[in-house]
């Protein structure tokens, strides 16, 4: 048994989960997201909760990531969190060893683990949301990197190619301008949206039109998927993964599978593309399960 801990902006997931990878207990509270103290004490309270006489091991998904070698948070959407010492506070109140990695990496174990890439040996994990994320999994086993930002394409800059599909530059709240995050994340397909048709919709409105048939909506989805392509070619010409996971509100859109392959020739250097693209299995539950899979399966 592995015990993982989704510590998101609005709630707060647990689970108990088996070495098969089926879920044994599951706990959810919300987040009191204004209160640092009061969300480790959450925390601790779920994992408490979840453990037996037995001790076992405890993986926590959050947002953001420890800054070394301070072991402080950074990067974190939830801003209670940025430049304290979450994992060491989490495991002072628990008297033991935790591990804590950043939600987007937990995404992508769970997909590689148990999900749509469990037979792939080489996965990248693109969370396509509020914001934009990623994570990268070679071998069953998570690539940090030394700064814990290795899969975080969402602060790259989008490439030539997709500043011709936007009509103006766009400020990130990093306070760069172009990145990534500016026109994949939803607001980005919202802005893409108002650039061709003067409508301000939100995402689910604009895929649910485009699933109905509505002309305007479906060049909006058409266009996002050819920026979505040319944004992900970059990572297929450095990383070359067997398979791309999406994950996020966006993933949901069904058009993205037959779509972004297709606007991926051309910017992939290669004749041929291997890397297939798959969506997500476990939904808002990839987070908790992802954290358990910080610790392998005891054999």
């Amino acid at each position: 048994m592995r015990i993982g801990i989704d510590l998101g902006g609005t709630k707060i997931e647990g689970i108990k989960l088996s070495n098969d990878g089926s879920v044994t207990a599951k706990l959810r509270v919300d987040t009191p997201a204004d209160s640092y103290a009061a969300t480790v004490q959450a925390v601790c309270d779920i994992i408490k909760q979840l453990q037996s006489e037995q001790q076992f091991p405890v993986g926590v998904g959050t947002p953001g990531a420890l800054s070394y070698p301070s072991q402080l948070m950074k990067n974190s959407n939830s801003v209670c969190l940025n430049h304290q010492p979450l994992k060491k506070d989490i495991e002072t109140k628990l008297g033991y060893e935790i591990r804590l990695e950043n939600d987007a990496n937990c995404f992508a174990l769970s997909e590689a683990h148990y999900g749509a890439a469990k037979e792939a040996k080489s996965v990248f994990g693109a969370i396509l949301g509020t914001g934009c994320g990623g994570g990268v999994v070679i071998g069953k086993k998570l690539l940090t990197g030394p700064n814990s930002i290795a899969g975080e394409w969402g602060h790259n800059t989008i490439p030539a190619s997709v500043r011709e599909l936007i009509q103006a530059d766009r400020v990130c709240y990093c306070g760069r301008t172009n990145c990534n995050e500016t026109v994949l994340s939803g607001r980005g397909l919202q802005q893409t949206y108002k650039e061709q048709t003067g409508k301000e919709e939100l995402p689910q409105a604009i895929a649910a039109a485009a699933k109905n048939g509505d002309e305007d909506a479906i060049q909006g989805i058409e266009t996002y998927a050819n920026q979505l392509a040319r944004c992900l070619s970059t990572i297929i010409n450095v990383l070359d993964p067997e398979m791309i996971v999406l994950g996020g509100g966006l993933s949901n859109i069904e058009a993205l599978y037959k779509r972004v392959p297709h606007y991926l020739i051309g910017h992939v250097f290669t004749d041929v593309i291997q890397t297939s693209l798959a969506a997500p299995s476990f939904g808002d539950a990839s987070g908790a399960l992802g954290a358990a899979c910080l610790w392998d399966a005891p054999s």
